[in-house]
């Protein structure tokens, strides 16, 4: 049935599906993995790094890039069509500060990167992103803000969330440990959800963090391996613990 449907972007299915943009999410669902945490007074952005060729540069495969100053965006999915919405979004993030004398807004840029997303899913001879993307930086009045859109066009905030690749099981273990904290306990909850499916250490784990003081700033390998290295140590002590619990009880 859907053979008929999938080749174009704006006809809808009998049943109101519009296959193109369920591709395109699946484009997502491969890509690698991002994690946004939003803590009282940072926001962290954690993502897992594709093994670089032997040859290659790594400096220049980025999927955490800054929009303005004070605005950075993570993705997953197809990093050409990123590239794409990133160069558009940064010429809007530009003109909204020429046209009035003031930085753009992470709501404003949201929305505006969603609304391009949108586009793409109702217009003949095109075909929707394949990204979706996390979006950070602080409003006016100085509270950290995480958004996360879609390849549908759909835009919502956030406490925490991942996108790409085992991002369901990221998901569930943030529902299950977020507690809004600040400073180095947020980086730590990232990398938490993060190791849950990604190989530990710097080699496959990029993080980069903001807050309203410094900005933007991307961690790096040296602190990122220490910070590993101290999650895994205190995961091992609170299995010991737990152990040492257990062999208690049963001696009682």
């Amino acid at each position: 049935m859907s053979a008929r449907y999938d080749r174009a972007i704006t006809v809808f299915s009998p049943d109101g599906h519009l296959f193109q943009v369920e591709y395109a999410l699946e484009a997502v669902r491969k890509g690698t993995l991002a994690v946004g945490v939003r803590g009282k007074d940072t926001i962290v952005l954690g993502v897992e790094k594709k093994a670089a060729a032997k040859l290659q540069d790594a400096r220049t495969v980025r999927k955490i890039v800054k929009i303005d100053e004070h605005i950075c965006l993570a993705f997953a999915g197809l990093t050409a069509d990123a590239r794409v919405l990133v160069n558009r979004a940064r010429m809007e993030a530009q003109s909204y500060r020429l046209t009035l004398d003031e930085q753009v807004s992470v709501d404003h840029i949201t929305k505006y990167i969603a609304g391009v997303q949108q586009k793409y899913t109702q217009s003949g001879g095109v075909r929707p992103f394949g990204i979706s993307t996390l979006i950070v930086g602080f409003d006016p009045a100085g509270a950290p803000q995480l958004y996360q859109t879609d390849p549908s066009g759909i835009h919502s905030a956030w406490k925490a969330t991942a996108i790409g690749r085992n991002s369901k099981t990221i998901r569930e273990f943030l529902e299950k440990n977020y507690i809004e904290t600040s400073g180095k306990d947020t980086v730590k909850l990232a990398i938490k959800a993060l190791l849950e499916t990604v190989e530990a250490g710097s080699k496959s784990i990029e993080v980069a963090v903001m807050d309203k003081e410094h900005g933007l700033r991307v961690w790096t390998d040296e602190e990122v391996d220490a910070l590993v290295k101290e999650v895994e140590a205190e995961k091992a002590a609170a299995e010991a613990s737990k152990r040492g619990g257990a062999g208690q009880a049963g001696a009682v």
